[in-house]
């Protein structure tokens, strides 16, 4: 993990930022986050949710605030007529798996991700 507090801010709440933080607050207290942004979807044609990080406190798990979070980017993307709300999660989070299939998720076996990065994102930038 390369985040640190300044390229948070700047690539969240700076003027050309593209996504958007949900904070789970108890008595006043954050103890969860979501930051999300919208995709599109040329089978569908329109816009998607994507959830990037979905993240409640340890002592705050198992207490509603994950589902709270969710829900409400269940909202907005029926507010906002997604076609799709979507997330990735890593294949060794068992208690997240479990939790997302708990709310009707699914996962997606006819995808393949794939990713550029470091060098071979610069190397094809100046190809």
């Amino acid at each position: 993990m390369v985040t640190t507090e300044a390229t948070v801010e700047s690539s969240i709440f700076g003027l050309d930022s593209a996504v958007h933080v949900l904070i789970c607050e108890r008595g006043g207290e954050a103890i969860g986050f979501a930051v999300y942004f919208y995709n599109y979807s040329t089978w569908l044609a329109k816009n998607g949710l994507f959830l990037e990080d979905l993240d409640v406190t340890p002592a705050a798990r198992g207490s509603g605030a994950g589902k709270a979070l969710l829900k409400h980017l269940a909202q907005v993307a029926v507010a906002k007529g997604c076609g799709r709300f979507e997330w990735n999660v890593l294949d060794w989070n068992e208690p997240a798996i479990r939790f997302y299939e708990s709310l009707g998720a699914k996962p997606q076996s006819e995808w393949i991700g794939y990713r550029l990065t470091g060098q071979a994102l610069l190397d094809l930038a100046e190809s």
